[in-house]
């Protein structure tokens, strides 16, 4: 065997591994929203992996938009790296693409968090809301809050 076929053995082979751990570290979340009032326009669910960007708009790592069918909504989060993340979610009833809130920041969409986790006076932290993803993944509910 020739150096030169060795090398393409060699190479070969370690583009495999390295593709191979690629696909194998790829989880996939699949949230199910219940609870929902009505089936009018989306919820929004936003993925976080960072403590202090939680909740916030701009600190969410992903957010998707999904559709509600007889008071359920699912969302799919796939190629994610295993980890700990946390949710919020709200339902966009009205269609204005924005969390509707009242005088004092007080709800006026319907709202929840991974965990379930409880709101006094404002948002829960981070690790209240968080949930590990395995390289498997996984499947969480979350309740929305009315």
């Amino acid at each position: 065997m020739t150096v030169a076929i060795m090398w393409r053995i060699l190479f070969t082979s370690f583009v495999f591994l390295i593709a191979s751990n690629g696909i194998a570290s790829a989880a996939k979340l699949d949230v199910e929203i219940v609870g929902v009032a009505s089936d009018s326009g989306d919820v929004h669910v936003a993925l976080y992996n960072d403590p202090a960007g939680f909740p916030k708009s701009k600190g969410m790592l992903i957010e998707e938009e999904v559709r509600i069918k007889n008071g359920v909504a699912i969302a799919s989060f796939n190629n994610l790296t295993a980890g700990r993340y946390a949710i919020a979610i709200y339902h966009d009833e009205n269609g204005s693409n924005k969390f509707d809130q009242g005088l004092f920041g007080i709800p006026l969409e319907d709202f929840g968090f991974s965990n379930d986790a409880t709101v006094f006076l404002s948002p829960p932290d981070f690790e209240d809301a968080a949930f590990d993803v395995p390289e498997n993944g996984t499947t969480i509910r979350i309740h929305l809050n009315r």
